[in-house]
């Protein structure tokens, strides 16, 4: 699955999934241009890349902050000359039962997990439509399928980026240009590690698989479906769960 030759933009890019997926892709061969709001954790993975020969740059970026994606998509085509795969992966959480969620906590998280990646696709869909090749990949969520108590919010910008995800493929398939989603289950990140062990041993008896994920497993994934073998799936939801969900 080389992508010798791919730039790809990550969001969300500094630590976990997104970290994993940067890693992925420029082993694979692409540039790679990495976005978050913490340079310093960029910093470390750019250096990372470029010790194993790879190519990428940090561009500080606060995704929910409209002008700040226009100017960081715009700095790395500069950079770059292209972007040929967008990775909308920034999320965060902020649970609470939906009776006493804060209209603030309920914004905060559309805008970071659904509204960015509507922002992100529209500033690299003319790079890719001049030259007729794209991968769009959201990482979506198994809990935008199925849903989850106290996470009103984040299920609800989960299941929105499904649909995001469905609409963009319809629109831009025939430039050759596909997008599609990830939907992790259960993965060991920064976001799940404060969870207690007690949960986190009842989470892995709800798996198939008997284990929780990693974020390498998220990133094989996005690769493929960033690679020429995934020329014809568009519009999917590629779980990745363990067996979590099935159907």
């Amino acid at each position: 699955m080389s992508l010798s030759g791919r730039v790809t933009f990550v969001t969300g890019a500094s630590q976990g999934i997104g970290r994993a997926c940067a890693l992925k892709l420029a082993t694979a061969g692409a540039a790679v241009a990495v976005a978050a709001r913490n340079q310093e954790k960029l910093n470390e993975l750019v250096h990372e890349i470029a010790g194993t020969g790879g190519k990428a740059a940090a561009f500080a970026l606060d995704v929910t902050d409209e002008e700040q994606v226009k100017a960081s998509i715009r700095s790395a085509i500069a950079q770059f000359g292209k972007v040929d795969i967008l990775v909308n992966n920034a999320g965060i959480t902020r649970d609470q039962l939906v009776m006493r969620m804060k209209r603030a906590d309920w914004d905060a998280v559309l805008q970071t997990n659904l509204t960015s990646a509507y922002l992100c696709i529209q500033q690299v869909t003319s790079s890719m439509l001049k030259q007729r090749w794209g991968r769009i990949i959201n990482i979506a969520s198994v809990f935008g399928q199925m849903g989850q108590a106290g996470q009103a919010n984040y299920a609800a910008s989960k299941a929105g980026l499904i649909g995001l995800t469905m609409a963009v493929a319809r629109e831009l398939g025939s430039r050759n240009i596909t997008c599609n989603a990830v939907a992790p289950g259960f993965i060991e990140t920064a976001m799940t590690e404060v969870l207690g062990d007690e949960f986190k041993q009842n989470a892995a008896k709800q798996i198939p698989l008997g284990r929780v994920g990693s974020p390498a497993d998220v990133a094989s994934a996005v690769a493929f479906l960033a690679s020429d073998e995934a020329s014809y799936i568009t519009g999917h939801v590629l779980n990745v769960n363990g067996g979590m969900l099935m159907g």
